[in-house]
C-alpha cells in the first residue's frame, strides 16, 4: 500500500512551547489512522500543521510524495485534504443544504462572471455540484433535516454537517477531530458507521482524532500516539495496546491485586 502523507522531523514551536517535538509517522492510502494522546499532548496542532492552519517551525511533510510544508491551506484542499473541525464552525442562521453547498466552494471553476456569457457553463457546473451535496445528505441520513437553519439542531447533529461540509469537498484525506464529541451513544455508533463507510465505499484515507479508546481500537489501522508533543508510539492497535511506554503514559496500568 503506498504512503498518503509522510511526516518527517516536524516540530512546532510557539516561543519557547514546542507543540510537536521531531514527530515522523506516515499514513497509507486508504485507511483510517487515529491519533491519540493525553489532553495538550499536540493532536490538534498535528492536524493544524497538515490542513496548513499553522506553520511548523521545521521538518516534511509530503501529500502523495508532494512537498505541502509551505503551501497555502486552500491549495491542500485543492489537492484533497479536508477538514472537519472540533469547536463546530458552521453557519447558525444557514441551513443544513447551504452549508454543505459553501463546503464545494473551493471547486467553483466559473467565477463571479459566470452570470454572462458563461451562463450555460456556470448552470452546469451548479448542477454538478448541487449533486455532489445532494450525495451527502443521502451518505450521513440527513434528508429530513436539510432545510433546517444548523443553529436550531442539536449538538450531535450538528457535529455531523460539519463532517459533511469536510465530505462535500470530496477529499481523498479527511481529517476529522474529535467527530464523536458530545454525542450520545446511538449517535457515536452512526459516526462510526459513516467513517467506515468513508473508508470502505468511498476509499477515503481518515485521520481521526478520539478519545473514546473503544472505537480507536475498533475503528484503526494504524495508531500515533503523542505526549507533551512527542511520538512514543505508532503501530496496529494491537501494537499500541501492548507498548509498555503507552501504557505508562496514556492508556493507565492495571494495578496489581
Amino acid at each position: 500500500m503506498n504512503n498518503m502523507l509522510t511526516i518527517e522531523n516536524l516540530s512546532l514551536q510557539f516561543g519557547g512551547v514546542k507543540a510537536l517535538n521531531d514527530v515522523s509517522f506516515h499514513i497509507e492510502e486508504g485507511e483510517i489512522f487515529s491519533l491519540i494522546g493525553p489532553n495538550g499532548a499536540g493532536k490538534t496542532s498535528m492536524l493544524n500543521c497538515i490542513s496548513g492552519l499553522y506553520q511548523p517551525t521545521k521538518g516534511s511533510m509530503k501529500f502523495q510524495n508532494q512537498e505541502i510544508l509551505t503551501m497555502k491551506p486552500y491549495n491542500r484542499t485543492g489537492l484533497g485534504i479536508a477538514r472537519a473541525f472540533q469547536n463546530i464552525a458552521l453557519f447558525a442562521h444557514m441551513s443544513v443544504l447551504d452549508n454543505l453547498k459553501l463546503g464545494r466552494h473551493i471547486h467553483m471553476k466559473s467565477g463571479l462572471f459566470a452570470g454572462g456569457l458563461y451562463w450555460g457553463a456556470a448552470q452546469k457546473e451548479e448542477v454538478e455540484h448541487r449533486h455532489a451535496v445532494e450525495e451527502v445528505i443521502e451518505f450521513l441520513e440527513m434528508q429530513d433535516i436539510r432545510n433546517v437553519p444548523v443553529g436550531t439542531l442539536s449538538y450531535g447533529l450538528q457535529k455531523r454537517v460539519e463532517v459533511g461540509r469536510a465530505l462535500a469537498l470530496n477529499p481523498k484525506m479527511i481529517l476529522l477531530d474529535e467527530p464523536m464529541a458530545g454525542m450520545n451513544s446511538s449517535e457515536k455508533e452512526d459516526m462510526a458507521r459513516y467513517i467506515i463507510d468513508m473508508h470502505e465505499t468511498k476509499g477515503m484515507t481518515v485521520v481521526l482524532i478520539e478519545h473514546d479508546m473503544g472505537v480507536i481500537m475498533d475503528l484503526s489501522d494504524h495508531i500515533a500516539v503523542l505526549d507533551f508533543g512527542k511520538l512514543i508510539g505508532f503501530g496496529t492497535p494491537e501494537e499500541i495496546q501492548n507498548n509498555p511506554e503507552v501504557i505508562k503514559a496514556y492508556l493507565g496500568e492495571e494495578e496489581a491485586g
